[in-house]
């Protein structure tokens, strides 16, 4: 109570310092209202279109209610407002039924991603060993193959030595095209070896099937 008191005392010394002459701020009287409905002018350029449509005659029938003279049924939407409210409140507004569904369809959908991550893994994880053996024995397909081209290469070099002289440096033109030659040959008898193993291989074959079945080997007497 004794600080309101003290606050007023101030101010009114505060009035008094300054002087008779001073006046007091005096806050605007609040806009009056129309004591009744009160509707604007259509033809008046500058009324705005929102109070010409029913939105302001709504607002008349909420502040004024019957005295507004407007009809309440008029302030319903027509059919065609509500197909649009529906199909709008369909769209942006699903149902909880809908939701639910959403939900569902959603978690089905995390759970089946879900067994086919862990099936994959599972599989993977079962064919592991197998794959892991498979990369030692290429691995050691690499290397054996690596080691058997160092020592053809060797075996080549030594020959083209031979043929040439050991005063001859391997690293001229002349050896290197006698290297490239002995390759060439080299390359050519492997070739000429697999397609006689590969003959070889028919014929056995074919025999093994005589030997199996000879009636197929008889010709038919005329």
């Amino acid at each position: 109570m004794a600080a309101p008191v003290r606050q007023a005392q101030s101010l009114l010394g505060l009035a008094a310092t300054l002087g008779p002459g001073f006046r007091g701020y005096r806050a605007p009287p609040p806009p009056r209202r129309w004591p009744g409905p009160w509707w604007p002018d259509p033809d008046d350029p500058l009324t705005p279109r929102w109070q010409l449509g029913p939105r302001y005659a709504a607002k008349q029938f909420a502040r004024h209610g019957a005295a507004s003279g407007v009809a309440a049924g008029s302030l319903w939407p027509s059919q065609e407002q509500l197909r649009e409210l529906e199909a709008e409140e369909s769209e942006w507004y699903p149902s909880l039924a809908a939701m639910q569904e959403s939900v569902r369809v959603q978690q089905l959908a995390e759970e089946q991603k879900r067994k086919a991550r862990e099936q994959l893994i599972a599989e993977s994880m079962a064919k592991m060993p197998q794959m892991i053996e498979n990369w030692r024995r290429q691995q050691q397909e690499r290397r054996e193959k690596e080691k058997a081209d160092k020592e053809r290469r060797a075996q080549l070099q030594a020959e083209a030595q031979e043929r040439l002289g050991y005063h001859v440096d391997p690293r001229s033109a002349r050896f290197q095209e006698l290297l490239q030659d002995l390759e060439k040959q080299q390359r050519k008898r492997l070739k000429e070896e697999k397609q006689r193993q590969k003959k070889e291989a028919r014929a056995a074959a074919l025999a093994a099937t005589t030997v199996q079945d000879p009636a197929a080997s008889v010709e038919p007497s005329s």
